[in-house]
Order: C-alpha cells, then sequence, then structure tokens
C-alpha cells in the first residue's frame, strides 16, 4: 500500500513539473521579442520626363548696326547703323527629365533648340555699274540655330480640380550659331540687280541663359499631366558674322556684326509623364 502511495505521488510530480515545464516554453514563445518587418523600398518615386513645344510672340535682339573697315592710313573701323533689321523667332522645342521634391516643389534639366532669321539692310552712295546700274544696297539674311542645357525649377501653387498652377525660374547655357550670311545686291529703283552669294561667314559660342516660367498643368490621368505655359528667356549678346574675304585682305581683323543678346516671349504646350 505504501509502494502504490509513494509510486502514485512521484508520477504526480512528474506530471506537473512537465506541465510547468510546457507552460513555460509556451510562455517564451508568446512572449518572445517581434522580429522587424521588412518594408518594400520604392526606388524613383518623384522622377519624371516632359517634353515641350513652343512659338516665340515676340524676339528681341537683332544687331542694329555693322563695323565699316576704312584701310586709312591710319586704319579705322566705323560704327554704322542698319537701314532696317528684323530677327525673326519662329518655333522651339525641349525635352528633359526632372524630380518632385514634394508636392509642391520640383526640379528639372532639359535640352533646349530653336532657330530663326535675321534680316538687315544697308545702302551707300556708290554705284551698282557691275550688277545693273543704280544706287548700290544691299539686303541681307542669316540664319541662327540655338540649342543649350538649362536647370529649372519650379513652385506649385496647389491643385484644385486637376488644376495646378505653377511658377519657376532657370539658368544655363546657350549654343548660338549664326550661319554665313546671304546678300543680294539692289539697285535704287528696288530691283535686284545681282545675284544672292556667300557675304561673310557666321559665328558661334557659348552663351549664359536665363528664364522665367509661369503656367498651369491639368491632370490628365494620375501619371500623365499637361502643360501651358509662358516662357520669358534671355541670351547674352555676343559675335554674329566676320567680314567679307576681300575687307579681311584688306587688313581688317575681328568680327564686323555683333547681336545684342537674344530676348524671347513664348508660349508652350507639353506634357510631363511621372515614371514612378
Amino acid at each position: 500500500m505504501f509502494i502504490r502511495i509513494a509510486v502514485t505521488s512521484c508520477i504526480a510530480a512528474l506530471t506537473g513539473f512537465a506541465a510547468s515545464a510546457h507552460a513555460a516554453d509556451l510562455d517564451e514563445i508568446i512572449y518572445a521579442q517581434e522580429l522587424p518587418v521588412t518594408q518594400p523600398v520604392e526606388i524613383g518615386t518623384g522622377w519624371y520626363l516632359r517634353g515641350d513645344l513652343g512659338y516665340s510672340l515676340k524676339t528681341r535682339g537683332a544687331a542694329t548696326s555693322y563695323s565699316v573697315f576704312n584701310t586709312g592710313p591710319p586704319a579705322t573701323y566705323t560704327d554704322t547703323a542698319f537701314d532696317s533689321f528684323a530677327l525673326d523667332g519662329g518655333a522651339s522645342g525641349s525635352v528633359g527629365f526632372g524630380y518632385n521634391f514634394t508636392d509642391y516643389l520640383r526640379g528639372d534639366l532639359t535640352f533646349d533648340y530653336s532657330r530663326g532669321n535675321f534680316t538687315g539692310t544697308t545702302s551707300s552712295g556708290l554705284a551698282c555699274t557691275a550688277l545693273g546700274g543704280g544706287q548700290c544696297a544691299s539686303v541681307e539674311s542669316q540664319n541662327v540655330e540655338q540649342y543649350g542645357f538649362m536647370a529649372n525649377a519650379y513652385v506649385d501653387l496647389g491643385t484644385i480640380v486637376g488644376f495646378t498652377p505653377y511658377a519657376g525660374a532657370g539658368a544655363g547655357v546657350t549654343r548660338v550659331t549664326w550661319k554665313d550670311t546671304l546678300a543680294s545686291c539692289v539697285s535704287s529703283g528696288g530691283n535686284v540687280c545681282g545675284g544672292i552669294g556667300r557675304a561673310r561667314l557666321g559665328a558661334e559660342s557659348w552663351r549664359f541663359t536665363y528664364a522665367l516660367m509661369a503656367g498651369v498643368s491639368y491632370d490628365l490621368s494620375r501619371d500623365l499631366k499637361l502643360d501651358l505655359g509662358y516662357k520669358y528667356s534671355k541670351v547674352e549678346s555676343g559675335n554674329q558674322s566676320g567680314f567679307d574675304t576681300t575687307t579681311m585682305l584688306s587688313g581688317a581683323t575681328g568680327y564686323q556684326i555683333r547681336d545684342n543678346g537674344f530676348e524671347k516671349h513664348e508660349i508652350r504646350v507639353g506634357l510631363r509623364y511621372d515614371l514612378w
């Protein structure tokens, strides 16, 4: 009888010990420190592509004068005004990419291209005897191309029913390439009395440029925006064309014409597409 009681007591004690150990194990599992949960990282959020087409409502900066070389002695250069001058700005375009830093601030880098044409008239008391007679005058035409790189920043002023007004500014450099000048001799009666030929070599140079922008964008979809805006840009002045070959052989050096820089007022339309 004593042995049975002892055995029963041992079994009960072992069962209780095992139950306690099992409960402790469960406590460790239940109250173990939570492992950190890995969160997916979004790469590229905020980047966008853009493309714009523009047209210049007004372009200023045409050359107003040219230099006349006198062999002398001593040799001199005389600044002489054009009888008339005009600069056609024409169409332009740009492509680029940017980043939305916040809901209200973004920036982009763009490649810009535009072209135009300069026309100037001159006259003198010399006769065009070799070209049909009459007082000598000339009508000159010169094409210009501009391409460059701009860094721009914009402030978005809040979105209302899909429309987001904005204002911005930019700075960069522009490569201005003046083509060779084409000139024709005109008689006193206004008739062309000579063929068109290359008169002077053009010039090209890199120039500092800045711009101011304002406009409004519209959400066509979550990722695509239509942009309509105004852009004012200013390209610093520089050389436009050199002297003709005959004048250079007489001793002239440097450039005969300098433009006054390009000042444009453009209307632009474009698209912006959010990549992610």
